[in-house]
């Protein structure tokens, strides 16, 4: 069953009366496996549309699946045919990034056509739902970009050496991924070093590697429509006690949270295994979520935090990526991707993550 397929299962039922309105780009690209800028998606009980205009819609032709690709010129004229040939009273549209201005011109041509249009989070949701347990395909896929971002970190650790920047770094990283075949970066590499380590989203600039530093790299790669996401730290000529003790730290905290998962385990009961033991020793220095969910975005759901309750099921892909930042000083963080599995978990990330001093 295609992901359209499943949508209509589970939010129209067979209900020949109801429909469903995708206007986001990234749920028509998960649910199509055609990437556009615009376009409409119309499921029916019977059949999907995939509504696109003249620049996308001969690609998609040969490309989109799971529905009929229809020429569109005039949106309310393509839009109202559908409808009144399928009889709909019903259409369920997108609430959360569904623009005003648009939702109103949808709206408005379902009432057109004597149908009612929900603008309730009930689609929403329905593909929330179906997004957060990922198939077996979509696991496939996820470790495909995962092993170009392992192949990466293995050829990135021949590049640095002193007096390479975090710029120049970031930027051979994501050329090789592109070589590597990557359709792009999951998200802009972040790479920081020495004192900068403590900014856990900071950006690369033009600051020099150093021996004594340590260097966080957190790296992804897209493929496909699907994304990976691993952070690794490594030290350059050699370690003090103290960045030794809290790279130690972090590595203890991952491990032990990647051992705690498994299905029926409630996510924030994860991220208390790793916030515990980095909490005494460095209190106040992992101010971030365990990890997210990761798929067709990068951050999806759920995640393992504090506040969210989710119980985790088997094919829910999330990272674990516990964190020590001192202001200062130095920061550290080492993130996998693990699929949570009936008794356990597997984990899709394949680069070392004991401390590598180069």
């Amino acid at each position: 069953m295609n992901p359209i397929e499943r949508l209509s299962e589970r939010l129209i039922a067979g209900d020949s009366k109801k429909a469903a309105l995708v206007y986001s780009t990234i749920n028509r690209y998960y649910l199509t496996s055609f990437p556009s800028s615009a376009g409409i998606l119309l499921v029916t009980a019977e059949k999907a549309y995939y509504l696109l205009d003249f620049r996308y819609a001969e690609a998609a032709r040969a490309k989109a699946k799971g529905a009929e690709v229809v020429d569109l010129v005039s949106l309310d004229e393509t839009l109202k045919n559908l409808l009144n040939k399928h009889g709909i009273t019903s259409v369920y549209m997108e609430y959360a990034t569904l623009p005003y201005g648009t939702a109103k011109r949808l709206e408005k041509i379902c009432n057109d056509c004597g149908a009612e249009a929900l603008l309730t989070t009930e689609l929403d949701e329905a593909i929330r739902v179906q997004r957060i347990i990922k198939s077996e395909d979509e696991i496939l896929r996820i470790c495909d970009a995962q092993a170009i971002t392992d192949a990466t970190f293995t050829h990135i650790l021949n590049f640095i050496r002193e007096g390479v920047t975090e710029r120049e770094i970031a930027l051979e990283i994501e050329s090789h991924m592109r070589k590597l075949g990557a359709d792009g970066n999951a998200f802009d590499p972040i790479v920081v070093t020495g004192t900068n380590g403590s900014q856990c989203h900071g950006v690369p600039g033009n600051t020099p590697i150093r021996k004594g530093d340590l260097i966080t790299m957190d790296t992804g790669a897209r493929l496909n429509g699907y994304n990976s996401d691993m952070t690794r730290t490594v030290a350059v000529g050699y370690v003090n006690d103290e960045q030794r003790d809290i790279y130690n730290t972090v590595l203890k905290a991952q491990v032990s949270a990647i051992e705690a998962i498994h299905a029926g385990v409630r996510c924030c009961d994860i991220d208390k295994v790793a916030r515990d033991i980095i909490e005494t020793p460095y209190p106040g220095t992992f101010g971030h979520s365990l990890g997210h969910g990761v798929g067709f975005e990068i951050h999806e759901w759920p995640g393992f935090s504090t506040r969210d309750e989710t119980i985790a099921e088997p094919g829910m892909v999330i990272t674990v990526e516990p964190g020590i930042y001192v202001a200062g000083k130095c920061g550290v963080r080492i993130e996998d991707m693990i699929v949570v599995t009936e008794d356990g978990c597997r984990n899709l990330t394949h680069s070392p993550k004991e401390l590598i001093i180069l």
